[in-house]
């Protein structure tokens, strides 16, 4: 995606394309085989979805084709992991990858621990305080409820990513609002949660065990052997 003399251009392959996906189930089947996926085009040509789709039906609300659609459903199957992984943008990453990038984002630290050495900010902590009380929250729920806004605390978009780039929180689901009489209405928001909730705590932090350095060049030398013509500054950029 860019902007060329003002305008929005999203690239993508030509509709008979052969190599061109056509579902969010193709979609996933190819996050699974290749381990992890930005949703837009960056540093490293080719290493994204926007790359893969027709450019035709995008936010146009076709389930079938439209893949800011696909994004939701994929969200909602729970069969991979979508949230802001790939420097502050959205993405997908398998199960098979996702406690690589736990380990090496976190750096072998659970949330509590990360505060307890104090290497987290009273911001994200109260967020993350607010998952003692519920498994699930729109965007506007958390922040109410972590005592974010007006008179309050700033940041919560920042603070949000940042908690998806250390893979503390994940995205599982899209909703709209609903009026004082149960009708939706707008565009669909966030859901978050832990991914502990989503796969078990295990899962997540199946290689704690491993040195979160370890991981990262797991992660780097992935990418690398998929796209040999990405520079190290390009890889880092997106993964760091």
């Amino acid at each position: 995606m860019a902007v060329e003399n003002g305008e929005w251009i999203m690239y993508g392959l030509d509709w008979d394309n052969p190599y061109r996906i056509r579902s969010y189930r193709e979609l996933i089947d190819w996050i699974n085989e290749i381990g992890f996926l930005p949703l837009f085009k960056n540093e490293v040509e080719g290493f994204s979805v926007e790359e893969h789709v027709s450019n035709l039906f995008w936010w146009t609300g076709n389930p079938e084709q439209d893949p800011w659609v696909w994004r939701e459903i994929i969200a909602r199957t729970g069969e991979v992991a979508y949230g802001k992984f790939f420097n502050k943008k959205s993405g997908f990453i398998s199960l098979q990858w996702f406690p690589y990038f736990a380990n090496y984002r976190r750096d072998g630290y659970d949330f509590d621990a990360r505060w307890d050495d104090e290497l987290a900010n009273i911001r994200c902590k109260k967020i993350m305080d607010v998952f003692e009380m519920g498994e699930e929250y729109t965007g506007l729920e958390l922040k109410r409820a972590a005592g974010f806004g007006k008179s309050g605390e700033k940041n919560f978009n920042g603070i949000i990513t940042d908690l998806q780039m250390q893979t503390y929180l994940t995205i599982k689901d899209f909703r709209r609002k609903r009026n004082k009489k149960g009708i939706e209405y707008g565009m669909p928001v966030s859901v978050y949660t832990k991914p502990e909730e989503l796969w078990g705590y295990d899962m997540v932090s199946s290689f704690y065990k491993e040195e979160p350095q370890k991981s990262w060049q797991h992660i780097y030398n992935h990418v690398k052997s998929m796209y040999p013509h990405a520079e190290d500054r390009q890889i880092r950029k997106l993964l760091k």
